[in-house]
């Protein structure tokens, strides 16, 4: 290492997030640059530590010494050429990933860990200023089409791998843009959208096509694509929302959380129509001036409560069924595993009251059909969660969220026309070469493992990709 007894000399320092004030009266990222002096610093905290566990916590085993050294040498050209060696989006997961490899990092073991994903945005936004990312077509193609069903990162990090094999790829999407979750389900203060709509434009110049509006299983036949292509890639994700069976749901003003997600997305990229989307309430949903409760403590609870302060909600409360995370890192999850500790996103900051071991038991509402009160009970511990006498909650609500996970792909549109077999889980089942049971069909990220991380998303569709190359080819040279 350039540095070796930088984690000594330096302390850990992350880029800094803009005053919150500031923040919740617009849609812009939160965090502010982070000068590269400082970036070359944090990356000298990187330890000559032997065997770097950063590599196992990354799905995308990125060779992450290498790019914190280079970096502290001022080699960004060769870091940003490190980085995509094994990662095609770093500017998505440098924004977005909860960064496990920071949970692994050896340094971590009794100080603060490197700023990985500090360093790894730094490097990407370096070289985007600097002109160095550039689109890289195939210089031979194989005549090989390859269609892609779904444009969420899994879908486009399978399209760009397989487009620079030489493949014909055609990605096809269900809304009217391309970016599925990365589009309408990433709140534009976490990620910006012209950080995806720049990616695209590279991909769309190495020859990768594009069809938007183009629901497969609906206005696009899964018998076509089964005759028209070699092979087919489902990258649809996990969209089935888990849903909540109490008294009441019925009510007006319980949606899922991604519905609500989605269309602020697309009030912020200038739609002005939202009955002419696909979500399941076409009606607005609007948290302005309104006592909103979500349910679900996880990152897609945090992303509603964010943008319930920026529509400027009467007052955001936000339930948990689990127990409260301790501060510090569980003994039940030692390094280098992801921890069991409690976070707080940007979004936390900014205001809300956040209640642990909550179990909402139903809904009431008013003449009209709208829910006006939440009502609840305080809950022991998993896995039975049994309710705590006396403890009984009544809230009164106007907006409720439900952001509790996700149950897996939809299965009605494309695969069961395609008939692939799915997992105990309800994901589609492939072998260890990504092949659903059907030939010639394979499976990449939420749809084949279940509601995940966008590194992983990522990881997969490289993987997918490569099975996809060997399965036309023979053989493969993709990474």
């Amino acid at each position: 290492m350039g540095k070796v007894t930088g984690f000594k000399e330096y302390a850990r320092e992350t880029p800094p997030r803009r005053p919150v004030s500031e923040r919740v009266n617009d849609w812009f990222e939160v965090y502010l640059e982070f000068p590269e002096d400082k970036v070359r610093i944090q990356g000298a905290r990187c330890m000559d530590c032997g065997v770097p566990f950063c590599h196992t916590g990354c799905p995308l085993n990125n060779i992450i010494p290498d790019w914190n050294d280079l970096v502290y040498r001022d080699r960004w050209r060769d870091a940003i050429r490190m980085l995509h060696a094994t990662n095609n989006f770093p500017e998505f997961t440098g924004r977005i990933c909860p960064a496990p490899c920071e949970a692994a990092c050896v340094l971590g073991i009794n100080e603060p860990p490197v700023t990985i994903k500090a360093i790894e945005r730094a490097i990407v936004d370096h070289a985007w200023r600097r002109g160095w990312i550039r689109p890289e077509p195939p210089e031979v193609r194989t005549g090989k089409r390859v269609a892609i069903v779904g444009s969420g990162p899994a879908g486009l990090a399978a399209a760009q791998q397989l487009n620079r094999a030489g493949h014909w790829v055609t990605v096809f999407e269900k809304a009217d843009r391309i970016g599925g979750l990365l589009r309408y389900g990433i709140p534009d203060f976490k990620m910006e959208k012209r950080y995806l709509d720049r990616r695209l434009e590279q991909l769309v110049a190495e020859g990768v096509q594009f069809v938007t509006r183009a629901h497969v299983g609906r206005n696009v036949p899964v018998e076509d694509l089964r005759k028209d292509f070699d092979a087919l890639l489902i990258a649809v994700g996990a969209e089935q929302p888990r849903d909540l069976n109490v008294p009441g749901r019925e009510l007006k003003g319980i949606h899922f959380a991604m519905d609500f997600l989605s269309q602020q997305n697309k009030r912020n990229a200038g739609d002005r129509d939202l009955a002419a989307d696909e979500t399941r309430y076409p009606e607005p949903i609007l948290a302005t001036g309104k006592r909103v409760v979500i349910i679900g403590g996880g990152d897609t609870g945090a992303d509603c409560l964010g943008t319930c302060h920026r529509q400027k909600a009467l007052s955001v409360h936000q339930f948990e069924i689990l127990p409260r995370p301790p501060e510090e890192r569980s003994p039940l999850t030692p390094w280098p595993l992801w921890p069991l500790q409690l976070r707080s996103e940007s979004s936390h900051e900014e205001g809300g009251i956040r209640e642990w071991s909550i179990s909402t038991t139903g809904f009431s509402g008013d003449e009209n059909g709208h829910v006006r009160k939440l009502h609840a009970v305080r809950v022991g511990p998993p896995p039975n969660f049994e309710p705590i006498p006396g403890t009984d909650i009544t809230m009164d609500v106007d907006l409720v969220l439900l952001a509790m996970g996700f149950l897996g792909p939809v299965r009605r549109d494309v695969l069961e026309p395609l008939g692939v077999e799915l997992d105990a889980r309800g994901n589609v089942k492939t072998d260890e070469n990504y092949m659903s049971s059907v030939p010639g069909v394979f499976a990449a990220g939420d749809a084949r493992r279940g509601q995940s991380l966008v590194v992983w998303a990522i990881a997969e569709g490289r993987q997918a990709a490569r099975a996809i190359d060997r399965w036309l080819m023979g053989e493969t040279r993709l990474p």
